[in-house]
């Protein structure tokens, strides 16, 4: 009731600050103002309301260090553990890093579906599942408006590839289009209530989603009652009218979009009615006022929830999602023993993906850190085995940068520290006193302190003119130009170029420098600045490295290989041209495993990868992107010290080619989704073929006994008993199956689930909703949703192939 008068009184306090607006601040308050942020509306009491990216972790508004984020693991592994009670608690902890950093609004989650394995971005996006995906979306949102902060659920919709993202009109017949990609936003909306949305930049069936008034206010806001404001993502507002008929609220990034003074001039020209203006604004005022950044009007949290420990809660996380797919005669959790560790990933972890969700934590725990801290002296040993990287990447290990910004006549304009050599300084994210008008020339300056002796090469990545300088010998002059890429993101932070190489030493520490000279012709299609001082240490030769771990490995009782995909296998901007490893790490696993039989491979990548080795090791755990306390986690389940709890939230293919999804590349501007209702393990039941390792697999350290099942249309009700010798948790898994189909559906599908925990011998009885959803399909002719009646198979399941119990259900 409480709540309910006070969402009164902010609809009364938005209502008369809209009265109190001209059109010109209407207007210009749906362009925004920067980046980041839409501007303050000091005459109404309105701060400057601010968004920012934060999938695993709030960035806050600019590209730096200095200030650190917590680094959660991937949205895969927060999938992966099947768990929206945790998914909340991730959303609190990461409204408390949101509200440190001054910021408003999270840009985030991302719910868009993995219709093929050979997305780009699916490590930021959860589950090849609607129901899946909704649940763990709804526990996400939840979160973080517990802490006062709101949420943009995106990409609205089916942005579920990187090729042609731009311009791709994606063809989805109506039916799959509600049952798989609408789904997820749907079950948010009516859950979680989220405070925003964020369109995307594709066509759904001729439309630009910016523009889609069908799917927008029809159903988003008419059928769903979604009442919160719609944001583009940034510079997806391509026309001032068609934006603001489809039902688009806000254009970012400011404050050069198609709303501002073009909105205005339409108004006035009788092309746009200020109603719809008037309807824009009063979505963002509710948004402010729910965060509390409007003036005289409650905010929804006036009690933020206890403080979070973010190392605790990302190493929960980590461990929480990590899947344990195989695990031969018990290889793990490693006995007390020695242990022969491999792989470059293991040194140098990736704990994040590219792109907009990249973070800077104050700390990463790779997984040589974790097995270190965790194993007694002398237990462990290390070679890097093979390098998944076979080409420059940012300047990071060993280098300490600033950047140094001078105006045209030469002259310092500001300094600011970098992470690492990549520069991506977008909008107002620029070092103190630099604008984007007076900034002239950019130097990365700084030094190297080499951790090889030999030949390391030095290079550049982006567009435009530059002089690198090592050990002060120059050793490159020249301007790179524009090659065949579309994506801005591919453009600037594709392939590196080498530009020489300078034999260092070991230890011995050396300047270097990188000078950007801006240059128009070159310029990001948005003020930004973007570039990279990129490096490659000495390669040695391959079959050394793979000897020394080779050797390593036939002296130690367990062999642990870390391998791992790179950020130019998967991130933003690019879709994947296929599932192999990257490097030698395929022949470095081949190689140990022929010597060492109790061979655990650790797999660090964000999406599915072929594992042609499989059946010649002992134990595979996949690791996702395990965020910053990533190592920790690893040694933690390593050592028994905690159970890897994930289950699979999307089907691991054996081969590219066995995946009955793949197509990503558009066709004449166009991608249709000819499978229909058909993907994931839908599409896998429907071919007939067998995976790697199904839809919801994941081994753990304990044993379960499915004792009961009783279902009615509405409820399951599963007893289990841990069988084991230690304490556990199992995901019991929900599958509906018809008996006899009237229509066309796929063979089952993932109706509901739950999390139980149970002491050695312990039974426990757990009671799983039945959505009615569950039972329906989309009636493409009666354009609504139809109860297919029946007889249905109800399975409590392990995983998808993994049935425990059947029961026979009549609706």
């Amino acid at each position: 009731m409480a709540e309910n008068t006070a969402e009164t009184v902010r609809n009364t306090v938005v209502e008369a600050a809209l009265g109190k607006l001209g059109l010109d601040a209407k207007t210009r308050l749906l362009a925004g103002q920067d980046m980041w942020s839409l501007p303050a509306l000091p005459e109404i009491g309105l701060k400057s309301l601010v968004m920012s990216d934060g999938p695993i972790g709030v960035r806050g508004v600019r590209w730096t260090a200095d200030d650190p984020s917590v680094a959660l693991p991937s949205p895969t592994a927060l999938a992966a553990t099947w768990d929206p009670a945790l998914a909340r608690r991730a959303g609190r902890l990461l409204a408390q890093e949101a509200r440190r950093k001054g910021v408003h609004v999270l840009l985030a989650p991302t719910v868009n579906l993995h219709r093929t394995p050979l997305g780009g971005r699916h490590f930021e996006a959860y589950s090849e599942d609607p129901h899946l995906t909704g649940a763990i979306g709804t526990g996400y949102v939840q979160g973080v408006q517990d802490g006062g902060v709101g949420t943009t659920v995106k990409h609205f919709v089916a942005n579920d590839a990187e090729t042609d993202r731009f311009t791709v009109d994606n063809r989805i017949a109506p039916r799959p289009l509600r049952e798989l990609y609408l789904a997820p936003f749907e079950a948010i909306v009516r859950n979680a209530r989220p405070w925003g949305i964020m369109t995307a930049y594709n066509q759904v069936n001729g439309v630009t989603m910016t523009e889609h008034h069908e799917l927008v206010n029809e159903v988003l806001r008419g059928e769903w009652g979604f009442d919160g404001y719609n944001v583009s993502d940034w510079m997806a507002a391509r026309s001032t009218t068609a934006d603001i008929a489809g039902g688009l609220d806000v254009a970012m990034p400011g404050p050069d979009t198609v709303y501002g003074p073009a909105l205005a001039a339409a108004v006035r020209a009788g092309e746009v009615e200020e109603s719809a203006v008037d309807t824009a604004v009063r979505n963002v005022l509710r948004l402010a006022a729910r965060v509390g950044a409007l003036e005289g009007a409650p905010p929804v949290v006036t009690e933020h929830p206890a403080a979070i420990d973010g190392d605790a809660l990302a190493r929960e996380i980590a461990h929480r999602g990590f899947v344990l797919v195989r695990n031969e005669n018990g290889a793990l959790p490693l006995k007390n023993a020695t242990v022969a560790l491999s792989g470059a990933a293991a040194r140098d972890a990736r704990v994040l993906g590219g792109g907009s969700a990249q973070v800077f934590p104050d700390h990463v725990v790779s997984p040589l850190d974790g097995l270190t801290a965790a194993l007694p002296d002398g237990a462990l040993t290390f070679t890097v085995g093979a390098d998944p990287s076979e080409e420059l990447a940012p300047a990071d290990q060993g280098f300490t940068l600033r950047a140094r910004c001078r105006d045209a006549s030469g002259t310092v304009i500001g300094e600011g520290s970098l992470p690492n050599g990549q520069v991506q300084w977008i909008g107002d994210d620029l070092p103190a006193g630099v604008t984007h008008e007076a900034l002239a020339s950019i130097e990365v300056i700084g030094t190297f302190t080499p951790r090889e002796s030999g030949e390391h090469a030095f290079g550049t990545r982006g567009l435009g003119a530059f002089a690198l300088t090592v050990a002060g010998e120059t050793v490159y002059e020249g301007t790179q130009v524009l090659g065949p890429e579309t994506d801005p993101f591919e453009a600037f932070f594709g392939s590196p170029v080498e530009r020489g190489k300078v034999a260092l030493t070991a230890g011995e520490t050396v300047e270097v420098s990188l000078l950007h000279t801006l240059d128009k012709e070159f310029a990001a299609p948005l003020p930004a600045v973007m570039f990279s001082f990129v490096h490659l240490a000495p390669r040695r030769d391959p079959d050394e490295l793979i000897a020394e771990a080779v050797e390593a490995a036939r002296a130690a009782d367990t062999a642990v290989v870390v391998v791992a995909t790179t950020e130019r296998v998967e991130s933003e901007g690019f879709d994947r041209k296929d599932l192999a490893l990257p490097g030698r790490q395929d022949d470095l696993v081949r190689a140990v495993a022929a010597v060492n039989p109790n061979t655990v491979v650790v797999v660090n990548a964000g999406s599915p990868v072929e594992l042609p080795w499989r059946e010649d090791v002992a134990a595979i755990l996949l690791s996702w992107f395990p965020g910053q306390e990533g190592g920790a986690a690893l040694a933690d389940v390593l050592t028994g010290a905690e159970e890897p709890g994930g289950r699979l939230p999307t089907t691991w293919p054996v081969t590219l080619a066995d995946a009955p999804v793949t197509e990503v590349t558009p066709t004449d501007g166009e991608l249709h989704y000819g499978e229909g209702v058909f993907i994931g393990y839908r599409a896998w039941d429907k071919a007939g073929t067998v995976p790697a390792y199904p839809f919801g697999h994941g081994l753990g350290y304990t044993t379960w006994s499915y004792d009961t099942l009783t279902a009615t249309p509405d409820t399951v009700t599963v007893r289990i008993t841990n069988t084991g010798d230690r304490p556990g948790r199992e995901t019991v898994q929900i599958y509906l199956a018809p008996v006899a189909d009237r229509v066309e559906r796929p063979a089952r599908w993932l109706a509901a689930f739950a999390n139980v925990e149970a002491a050695p011998g312990e039974s426990v009885e757990t009671e799983i909703a039945l959505p009615r959803r569950a039972f329906e399909i989309w009636d493409e002719e009666k354009n609504d949703w139809t109860l297919v009646t029946g007889a249905y198979e109800v399975v409590a399941a392990h995983s998808l192939t993994d049935g425990r119990l059947t029961t026979t259900l009549e609706v």
